[in-house]
């Protein structure tokens, strides 16, 4: 388990030591501005960035994930895409694959040698037609499946998830249901900023000063709602969202009833990563930052989850939610001011070029 700079542990394995010092060679060095969460959150949310990806064309492929229910990703392919590493990105809530961090890691990684693909959750980036359900933060039946779809249709053989928030808190709970059974085609995981105890997470952004962030969630979601109750009159009775005012109420209301979590208490309890993260096989990377303003630190430090050798966590006294906007120290393009996507990227690439564990 390695914490902000501390070196890694002897009961590391060789690769993850290796990899654990390779990352702590580029710490997180953030503009004096932005050494406050609230700060960094906003302006990396804001600031503008130009990406490049028509370099690699997308195929916008539609996986079939359950009876009834699809899921749209968009993948960049490699020439030979088989002799490469392929990268699936997922978003955070009420996000789609066009967001800017997940189009900057798309980028670095495709100029590293990986094939990207860029997954839409359920329902998000315009596909809530494409089923009559919703989705949560623990859902991961669609990631297993356009997983396993990749090993068995396209005979991929060095898949790696990075999640964002609860794309995070998707890939790590998807590793942990997994267990000892993770296909060895499933080489890496990363989890930026990951919403690990929802719980947690819940009681933090419902605070006065992260009441920007709830409401700028909350009206997503009932826009999405009212979109869905279009779609499939009859799922839920959109007047009840009208109603709703944080969103414990949403996922009482709504989430926790229409899963089977009964209200939210259990909702949270059943969908977070946190209780299963002893269970990861996989070799996996947890950046987060102590300053995250709705992500608390202190489910990070719990004791099973340093004694998980397959763990590694990158923890910077700042970065904000899924910010981490670093001075630039580099003219590399692939080190540029955004120091989660780099690190999350690098470390893909080096547990690849190990080879098999």
């Amino acid at each position: 388990m390695i914490e902000a700079a501390i070196p890694p542990q002897n009961s590391e394995p060789p690769l993850l030591r290796t990899v654990a010092r390779r990352l702590l060679q580029q710490p997180f060095d953030p503009p004096r501005p932005l050494r406050n969460g609230h700060s960094m959150t906003i302006f990396t949310s804001i600031w503008p960035r130009r990406f490049e990806l028509h370099e690699w064309p997308h195929e916008t492929r539609t996986f079939q994930t359950e009876p009834e229910t699809q899921v749209v990703a968009y993948c960049h392919w490699q020439p030979q895409r088989h002799s490469h590493p392929t990268l699936i990105l997922v978003h955070g809530l009420e996000g789609h694959a066009d967001r800017g961090y997940m189009l900057g890691t798309a980028e670095k990684a495709l100029r590293t040698g990986f094939n990207v693909i860029r997954q839409n959750v359920r329902n998000c980036g315009d596909t809530e037609h494409l089923t009559p359900t919703l989705y949560h933060s623990g859902l991961t039946c669609d990631l297993r499946a356009l997983v396993r779809e990749l090993i068995e249709r396209d005979g991929l053989r060095d898949i790696f998830i990075i999640g964002f928030s609860m794309g995070g808190n998707q890939a790590l709970k998807l590793a942990g249901e997994l267990g000892e059974d993770a296909p060895p085609e499933l080489r890496g995981i990363v989890a930026i900023s990951p919403a690990i105890d929802l719980a947690a997470c819940c009681e933090a952004i419902s605070r006065p000063q992260c009441r920007i962030y709830e409401e700028r969630f909350l009206r997503s979601l009932k826009v999405r709602m009212r979109r869905k109750a279009q779609l499939f009159p009859g799922i839920f009775d959109p007047d009840r969202i009208d109603r709703v005012r944080s969103l414990r109420e949403f996922d009482d209301l709504v989430t926790g009833p229409f899963w089977g979590f009964g209200d939210s208490r259990g909702y949270y309890a059943q969908a977070s990563s946190r209780p299963l993260l002893r269970h990861v096989r996989v070799p996996s990377l947890l950046i987060t930052a102590q300053d995250d303003p709705f992500i608390p630190y202190a489910p990070f430090t719990d004791p099973e989850i340093a004694g998980n050798k397959n763990l590694l966590l990158l923890a910077p006294r700042h970065g904000g939610h899924v910010g981490f906007f670093a001075r630039r120290r580099s003219s590399d393009s692939y080190e540029d001011h955004y120091w989660a996507e780099a690190r999350a990227v690098e470390f893909c690439r080096l547990v690849a070029e190990a080879g098999v564990l």
